[in-house]
Order: C-alpha cells, then structure tokens, then sequence
C-alpha cells in the first residue's frame, strides 16, 4: 500500500475531528458527529493497524476494513449534509477527499487481492 493513502487518511481524520468539534460547538449536534467522527478516524487507524499486519491476509483484511470505514464515513458525511448541518461548500470539500481515499484503497485492495489469486502469499 502507498504511503500516499496513509497520509491521505491522516489528514482526511484531522478534518474529521475539526468537522467534529464545529459540530458539537457550534451546532451541539453530538450523535451524527460521534459517529463521523469515529468511522472517519476509524480508517487510518486500521491502515496503521495493517502496517504490523503478521500475514498478507490480515494486511488484505486491514486495508478492506479501512476502506469500509470510508464507505461508513460518506454515508455519515451525506446525512449531514441532507440534514442541514453542514453547507455545500464543506460537504463537497470533505466529500471530495472521501472519494480520493476509496480510490485509493479499492486500488489497494484489488492489487492485493489479485496478487492472492495468482498464489502471491
């Protein structure tokens, strides 16, 4: 995996958290914020996770639990901006980086899994 996605990841749960902290100061919105907030982080801590991985599967099953916690993310992210809590022009911006990270981690994925059908271990 490129250290691209792990920093990627990085960055994208320090906005998490900031979108956090607006939310439960500015809006005292506490149960969707919990929830983005934990997905959101959620990723980089499996991709951290994977890099002490003791076997390829284990890695494989990192890399795809992070990129179910991006999937989980944009859900959150989506129901917050449906609901008001976030304008347009946040959610497009945060949005738009969820979307880089699944590319990147379906990339990873489909790579690791290829290479595990050709007998790659």
């Amino acid at each position: 995996m490129a250290d691209g996605a792990k920093e990627k990841s990085e960055e994208f749960a320090l906005r998490i958290i900031n979108l956090y902290k607006y939310l439960a100061e500015e809006h005292k919105e506490y149960v969707l914020s919990k929830q983005v907030l934990r997905s959101g982080t959620s990723i980089g801590a499996n991709l951290a996770e994977a890099e002490c991985a003791i076997s390829r599967k284990d890695f494989t099953s990192k890399v795809y639990i992070a990129l179910k916690e991006c999937s989980e993310t944009r859900f959150w992210l989506r129901l917050l901006y449906k609901s008001g809590y976030l304008d347009k022009k946040s959610f497009d911006s945060i949005y738009s980086d969820s979307e880089e990270l699944i590319r990147m981690l379906s990339a990873s994925t489909k790579t690791l899994t290829e290479g595990r059908h050709e007998g790659i271990d």
